[in-house]
C-alpha cells in the first residue's frame, strides 16, 4: 500500500520536472525576427479622431439649446426651430424615450424564501420546530435580497 502512496506521488513530480527540465532550442531565425520586430516598435502609434482633427469630441464640445414646439399633427415627432431665421426650416427628431417603472418583488420573494427555508429547517433538523423557525428566518432574509435586488422587472408607464 506504501508503494502505491509513493507513485502516485512521484509520478507527477517526475512529469513536472520532465517538462521544466527541456530548454527551447537556440533558432536563430527567430532570434533575428523578434530582433527586427522590437525595432520597429513605436510607442504611442494611437491617435484618437479628436487628435487627428476628424471628429468633435461631444463631451468637450458646447452645445447649443435650441426652442422646442410640439405640433399637433404629428405627435410623435418634436419640430426644432432656431432663433436666426435660416433656409434650413423645421428639424424632425425621434420622440422622447418612455419612462419606465421599476418593479421590485421582496415581499413576495421573501414570504417564498420563508415558507422554502421552514421547510427545508424543519427536515434537517433534529428539533423540527427551532429549526423550521431558523429556517424560515434565514430564507425570509435572503428571499428579500433576492427580490429586492434581483427579481427587478422595468415596465413602461
Amino acid at each position: 500500500m506504501k508503494a502505491l502512496k509513493k507513485i502516485w506521488l512521484m509520478a507527477p513530480l517526475a512529469i513536472l520536472a520532465a517538462a521544466c527540465g527541456k530548454s527551447a532550442p537556440d533558432d536563430a531565425a527567430l532570434k533575428n525576427d523578434l530582433a527586427l520586430a522590437s525595432q520597429q516598435f513605436v510607442p504611442n502609434q494611437v491617435v484618437s479622431p479628436t487628435e487627428q482633427g476628424l471628429a468633435a469630441n461631444p463631451y468637450t464640445t458646447p452645445v447649443q439649446r435650441q426652442a422646442t414646439v410640439r405640433t399637433a399633427t404629428r405627435p410623435t415627432a418634436t419640430v426644432r426651430r432656431t432663433a436666426s431665421r435660416s433656409s434650413a426650416g423645421a428639424v424632425y427628431s425621434e420622440p422622447a424615450p418612455q419612462q419606465t417603472r421599476v418593479v421590485k418583488n421582496t415581499k413576495r420573494d421573501a414570504a417564498i424564501g420563508a415558507v422554502a427555508g421552514a421547510v427545508i429547517g424543519a427536515t434537517t433538523s433534529r428539533d423540527k420546530v427551532k429549526g423550521g423557525l431558523i429556517g424560515a428566518a434565514a430564507g425570509a432574509i435572503l428571499g428579500g435580497v433576492i427580490g429586492n435586488n434581483v427579481d427587478v422587472k422595468k415596465t413602461p408607464y
